[in-house]
């Protein structure tokens, strides 16, 4: 099942993704139910609200609805950097594999959902992008045991990880400023429920800028499998239910370009992967 968080006619509401003739529709489950997906989730009734949503006859056409991220109540985000082999090799700094992912936190506010604009901000114009998979966590726990960690993934999803990468640079020790610009980077468009996931070693990624591909790769070149990043970051925090972990981005981002190519207004950035769909954002300036 795919489900899907959104905004209609001023209000907030989330459902199942229905596709049909080529189309795409939403079951509107929220004003009925006065849960968010959230709640599903860690009530571990993901299959309840697959057989509600069965039932549920008001639905609308992607075109009248605007999309949120799928988990707007989220308590974390979670980001693992340089977790592709072929992305350690492109900083071309001679280092040794790593031996522990690298990490960083995002906010809610940060990101904004498919089909919106990134926001470039007036402060930077080296906007870059990059797509990744992303875990969302069903049962939570501490110290998870790696052989246990797959199950606990509730789903997945998208995200562009939009990052400014000269404030990615302000201080010695952190990115953080560079990767918190509001509505920066989207997530989306809908999460996939686990057991629609037949896989999570073998998983396709791609990132196309104007149609163009400039990432491009596969989950059995992570240097971190997803198990492993659920026991790491559990072993010093408690994951919960709707957390959700971004597992790195393939090679490719703009950044690594010679020259640089960054994103501008005008652009459109598609991230596609593991079956889920299309995340899919233009880009727009900030205006203050």
């Amino acid at each position: 099942m795919k489900c899907a968080s959104y905004n209609i006619n001023g209000t907030t509401t989330y459902g199942s993704v229905v596709e049909e003739n080529n189309q795409i529709f939403l079951t509107d489950i929220g004003k009925t139910e006065g849960h968010d997906l959230r709640y599903w989730i860690e009530n571990d009734a993901m299959s309840q609200l697959k057989d509600i949503a069965k039932k549920t006859k008001t639905r609308y056409s992607e075109k009248e609805i605007e999309y949120l991220p799928p988990i707007l109540s989220a308590e974390k985000i979670a980001c693992i950097g340089v977790n592709y082999a072929n992305r350690n090799a492109e900083y071309k700094d001679n280092s040794d594999l790593p031996k522990y992912p690298s990490l960083f936190l995002r906010y809610l506010d940060s990101f904004t959902g498919h089909g919106k604009n990134l926001v470039r901000p007036p402060e930077s114009h080296q906007l870059d992008y990059e797509g990744e998979i992303v875990i969302i966590i069903g049962k939570g726990g501490r110290r998870i045991k790696e052989e246990d960690a797959l199950g606990h993934i509730a789903g997945l999803t998208l995200m562009n990880e939009g990052t400014l990468r000269d404030w990615v640079r302000h201080a010695k020790f952190n990115v953080t400023q560079g990767k918190n610009f509001e509505k920066s980077g989207s997530i989306g468009p809908w999460m996939m429920t686990a057991d629609e996931v037949p896989d999570y070693t073998n998983l396709d990624i791609q990132t196309r800028v104007n149609g163009e591909i400039r990432q491009n790769d596969n989950t059995k070149r992570l240097m971190f499998p997803f198990a492993f990043i659920i026991s790491y970051l559990s072993t010093f925090m408690t994951l919960k239910p709707g957390d959700m972990i971004s597992t790195g981005t393939p090679n490719g981002a703009g950044a690594r370009f010679d020259p640089p190519i960054y994103l501008k207004p005008g652009d459109i950035v598609e991230v596609e992967a593991a079956g889920i769909g299309v995340l899919s954002n233009g880009i727009e300036d900030e205006v203050i």
